[in-house]
């Protein structure tokens, strides 16, 4: 028994069974977490290493290029870049996207463990550590204080972090540009010199008064005691009051006679501050796996408790967090679905006009997207903005197979038959044409899981999602639409007349049918009227599509269709980051800081928050290697409203702000960078790659390609990604002069360390927590060469000289840091597109200024980055196109069992790149990987309606009626059910494509090019799939004749008269 006929006579387990998949489902949604792509790793693992004393250049030497040599064979290598500075190595190797992580991270520790007898002796051990999304930050927080500025570090690390770590799949916490508290006692180098001391001298009597020391055990009568000597300051004004040394003449020497004790926070060397305010940064990042927007909201309502708790000066502001961007985008996407959803049923409601067939075809939906639900659960994914994507995409496409079986259920209703009768009978006519559409569309969607690369990744879970919810609906329209239809359906009414005649009663007229039913016959017959032109006038029908073919690439290819690799998502933040003179002071660096700050408030009033970074700190852990702020370079995060609340684009906004920058003379560089992704600039670039091993050349070059860049109308913040030589101050050491007075380069150093930036001398403890205190000189005797110079130094006999006497004073310019990749040296020219799409900034690059460059032997400059990566996958899509048409092929000719038929439908496809040319150049889109994606999945979704028009012609052939016959009743009696699969999948796409929500950008493509491609290829396939179908059927037919009649050979036998029949 077919499974139709079950699902008929077994009405009650059939609705059952439906109603126990869309619970399971409604449960695995509500356990979905909620990010904005699918969880991928990024593919890099980096290798550590450091050599204390040694410069970049001898680091490239001795420890990078042995490092490189080394992990060049590993498995799934892409590339390996290289970063080689003062004391520290670093060895970058990205993988192929989907390649195993954790395999690859043991793969390099043994190398790793190979190569390491290579390296130098005082060499430290490689470090081996992998990127993963957890260590991106999720959301970052400001805490602004007044008075109670100073006491921020203390308040945050003591009870604000503590109550978030309790929150569930929280990670790492860290806080930037907290005020430590130091106690620095500085010293008047006058008053030293005139009393005889040295500083060490001071500091070791600080030191020995901090002390607790056990002084062992005092034994009583009956009881035993611990004896200790409790000696720590209790409040710094202690130090004041220490005495250093006696003169002769017996006057006691105070340090408060001789230095300055100030309890405060440390010297300014990072400056962080929100809206002009002084401010502490809490980052923080989630663990792997966690829900991002859950952990987001946990930290939110956490804070707003705390909030409660915190002194009147003390405010928390919301500088970023993507749990705000995640939900919005997942919110207007949701908005995209019912939208679609909605005009799905009403394209349905318009065309049948009987709400209890648009309510059977209505149920395919819900519980066709809910299949998916449970797919992502078992699939330990997420709901993304990519799963919601391809639940965009299924709308329109899962009521096609109920229609085609409802419509044909209808027609054996109207015939007179019951509606059971009328269900088997009709379900059993369309049930394999339905099954094989379905195929063509698992044939354009299964490739899709085998891409490789980031789109792989992105998209795997697309064609997943896709193919199940296809595979779906086609088991509901063979198994619940019958039953449904066969028991919501009414039969046709008849009565038995007077003289014993069945009659029928026939529907009244509704208002439907007198409009909505009027207008689809005059559009049939309009159709069938042009239909039978075209069929007359073959050819010259055939050379107007054609013209039109080729006209509607001309935008293409004139370039009036640029390309990008991901289109940029308007968040409403900027990333600005600004570069001073070399050198410069951090005090001046942040004077240029306020007055900017200030500017941009006026220039931008849609600006809520401006969070400025300024210098470096110097304590700073393994998130120095990434951060690339210095006392000349400024960093700030800028927040504006939200894009539906102001008139400006971000980009446009980006541009006032470089123009502001441009008139500052201080400024070196500059860039505004539109944030993207999870919380860092993400702008997409052109990087012109230039290798070579001599700095000067290749310097020299990469200022040559950014002053030209600057002249092509489409760039912006060009950036070179090599630093300039910084400026040092080196003290040469006379070892001679030094040797004679008992002195040594490193006891140099030390003294001088000592006296810039201080002598450690313990701690002063205060409730469980300790704060450093340190000797040193006052500013003034430290903030010149002279000064320097002037430092006295206590030598091995008990004297003091000057620095002067034992050392010179020299400028040096330090090597910038070494960037090495694919083991060459590179430096990397950053251009950022403005009005333009990337792939023809990099066009106008290679056109306009590679000729220009006068490149030297040995030297090489390539087009690299996000255009690379575009490049790559635009590869894979056209592959991946080919693959899915050859599939497509070969399921229509399996069906049709013809290698003609297929042929013609397959005509659908290079209009449908008609319409996509079209719509993308009308809306001045680009076209991007995921509208390349759109690109392919056309294939399938236009053939659908070639399908059903040649399967439909075929019926009418083999109940013999004439071939132009045929094909104008086949294409008058489709044309509906074409028009309204066509419309229900255009429909579905309007809201994707006109969807102004935040992380709109980034689909809209894929529903314009979707909408564009099927609306001119359904209004084409109406026409040029019959015509061909007439021309190539009337050949076959000839040729067919020809044959039979070559086979009459009977009709040439000459016939001889036997004699004896004629005699007889």
């Amino acid at each position: 028994m077919s499974i139709y006929q079950t699902a008929i006579n077994k009405p009650v387990t059939t609705a059952l069974i439906f109603v126990a998949v869309i619970i399971i489902g409604l449960f695995c949604f509500r356990q979905l977490p909620v990010d904005q792509f699918p969880e991928m790793d990024p593919p890099y693992v980096t290798v550590m290493t450091t050599y204390a004393g040694a410069s970049a250049s001898e680091m490239e030497t001795n420890v990078t290029k042995v490092m490189e040599n080394a992990l060049n064979s590993v498995d799934h290598l892409k590339h390996i870049t290289s970063t080689s500075k003062d004391n520290i190595s670093m060895v970058t190797l990205e993988m192929e996207w989907g390649s195993d992580i954790d395999e690859a991270v043991n793969d390099i520790r043994s190398y790793v463990d190979m190569v390491r007898d290579n390296l130098p002796d005082n060499c430290s051990t490689p470090v081996v550590f992998k990127f993963s999304s957890s260590s991106m930050p999720i959301c970052q927080y400001s805490f602004t204080a007044g008075e109670t500025y100073a006491g921020l570090d203390k308040l945050l690390n003591d009870e604000i972090v503590p109550q978030l770590n309790h929150i569930d799949g929280i990670g790492n916490i860290s806080l930037s540009g907290s005020p430590d508290r130091y106690v620095y006692v500085d010293i008047d180098q006058q008053k030293l010199d005139a009393y005889g001391l040295t500083l060490e001298q001071v500091g070791n009597v600080v030191s020995a008064n901090n002390l607790n020391l056990s002084s062992g055990t005092v034994k009583m009568v009956k009881e035993q005691y611990q004896m200790q000597v409790r000696s720590e300051f209790v409040e710094s004004s202690e130090i004041n009051d220490l005495m250093v040394t006696i003169t002769p003449q017996g006057q006691q020497v105070f340090i408060r006679d001789i230095a300055t004790v100030r309890d405060t926070i440390k010297d300014l060397a990072l400056d962080e501050k929100t809206n002009g305010r002084e401010a502490v940064r809490l980052i923080v990042a989630k663990q792997t796996g966690a829900n991002t927007v859950q952990v987001c909201r946990d930290v939110k309502k956490e804070l707003d408790k705390i909030q409660k708790q915190l002194p009147a000066d003390v405010k928390i502001e919301q500088i970023y967090d993507s749990s705000d961007n995640i939900q919005n985008s997942i919110d207007s996407l949701e908005e995209s679905v019912l939208y679609a959803l909605l005009f799905v049923v009403l394209v349905v409601l318009f065309f049948l006009g009987k709400w209890r067939a648009t309510l059977i075809i209505s149920i395919t939906i819900p519980i066709a997207l809910i299949v998916a639900f449970i797919y992502l659960k078992m699939a330990d994914s997420s709901l993304n903005i990519i799963s919601l994507c391809s639940l965009t995409i299924a709308i329109g496409m899962v009521v096609d197979d109920a229609i085609v079986v409802l419509e044909n259920i209808t027609r054996h209703v109207e015939r007179g038959e019951s509606p059971r009768e009328a269900s088997i009978y009709a379900t059993n006519e369309v049930w394999v044409s339905v099954i094989a559409t379905t195929l063509v569309l698992v044939a354009v969607f299964v490739p899709l899981t085998m891409l490789s690369g980031m789109a792989g990744i992105m998209f795997k879970s697309l064609g997943w999602i896709v193919t199940i919810v296809c595979c779906t609906s086609t088991l509901v329209a063979i198994s619940l639409t019958p039953m449904l239809a066969s028991r919501l359906l009414k039969p046709r009414k008849v009565h038995v007349d007077e003289n014993g005649n069945l009659v029928d009663e026939g529907d009244k007229k509704t208002w439907y049918d007198r409009t909505v039913v009027r207008l689809l016959d005059k559009i049939d017959q309009l159709y069938a009227r042009s239909l039978g032109w075209c069929l007359r006038h073959k050819w010259i029908t055939v050379g107007i599509l054609l013209a039109f073919f080729v006209l509607s690439l001309l935008p293409f290819v004139l370039g009036k269709v640029g390309t990008d690799f991901m289109q940029q998502q308007d968040n409403g933040r900027l990333s600005v980051t600004v570069e001073l003179q070399r050198g410069t002071r951090i005090e001046e660096t942040l004077k240029t800081a306020r007055r900017l700050e200030t500017r941009f408030e006026e220039l931008v009033p849609e600006i809520e928050l401006i969070s400025t970074s300024a210098g470096s700190n110097d304590d700073a852990t393994i998130s120095a290697m990434f951060s690339s702020t210095m006392n000349n370079k400024i960093s700030m995060t800028i927040r504006c409203n939200k894009k539906w609340q102001r008139k400006r684009s971000i980009w446009e906004i980006a541009e006032v702000l470089r123009q502001e920058m441009a008139t500052y003379p201080e400024i070196t560089d500059y860039q505004a960078a539109v944030s993207g992704g999870m919380g860092g600039g993400s702008s997409s670039t052109v990087d012109v790659e230039i290798y070579g091993y001599d700095f000067d050349l290749t310097n020299q070059l990469a200022q040559q390609i950014k002053e030209q860049c600057k002249e092509l109308p489409g760039a912006r913040d060009i950036n070179i990604s090599r630093e300039d030589d910084r400026p040092e101050i080196k003290i040469i050491v006379d070892k001679e002069k030094a040797s004679r007075l008992g002195l040594t380069s490193a006891t140099i150093s030390t003294y001088l360390r000592n006296r810039v930036n201080g002598m450690a001398c313990g701690y002063l403890k205060e409730d469980g927590s300790e704060y450093d205190i340190r000797v040193r000189l006052k500013e003034d005797d430290r903030n010149s060469i002279s000064d320097i110079l002037d430092l006295s130094i206590p030598t091995a006999t008990g004297s003091t000289v000057k620095l002067s006497e034992v050392c010179s004073i020299g400028e040096y310019w330090a090597p910038p840091t070494i960037e090495r990749k694919s083991r060459q040296r590179i430096v990397t020219v950053k251009i950022t597109p403005y009005n333009t799409s990337m792939g023809e900034l990099a066009q106008q690059i290679e056109a306009k200024v590679f000729p220009q460059l006068n490149i030297p032997t040995g030297y090489s400059v390539s087009i690299a980055g996000d255009y690379e990566d575009q490049q790559e996958t635009f590869g894979n899509m056209i592959w991946l196109g080919l693959l899915i048409i050859m599939l497509v092929y070969i399921v229509m000719a399996s069906q049709f069992e013809s290698f003609s038929k297929p042929a013609i439908i397959m005509m659908a496809v290079p209009f449908a790149l008609s319409g996509v040319v079209l719509a993308l150049w009308m809306t001045h889109t680009s076209l991007d990987m995921i509208g390349a994606l759109g690109l392919v999945l056309l294939v399938g979704i236009v053939v659908k309606n070639g399908i059903v028009l040649v399967d439909y012609i075929n019926l009418m052939r083999e109940r013999g009626h004439e071939l132009n016959e045929a094909i104008q009743m086949s294409g008058r009696s489709r044309l509906r059910p074409v028009l309204m699969t066509a419309f229900t999948t255009i429909l579905g796409m309007v809201p994707m494509a006109v969807s102004s929500g935040e992380g709109a950008e980034m689909w809209q493509p894929l529903g314009i090019v979707v909408i564009g491609g099927l609306t001119v290829s359904t209004f084409l396939t109406l026409y040029i799939v019959p015509v061909l179908y007439g021309a190539i059927s009337r050949h076959d037919d000839r040729n067919k004749l020809k044959k039979v009649r070559e086979n009459f050979i009977f009709m040439d036998i000459k016939v001889k008269k036997d004699n004896a029949t004629v005699n007889s």
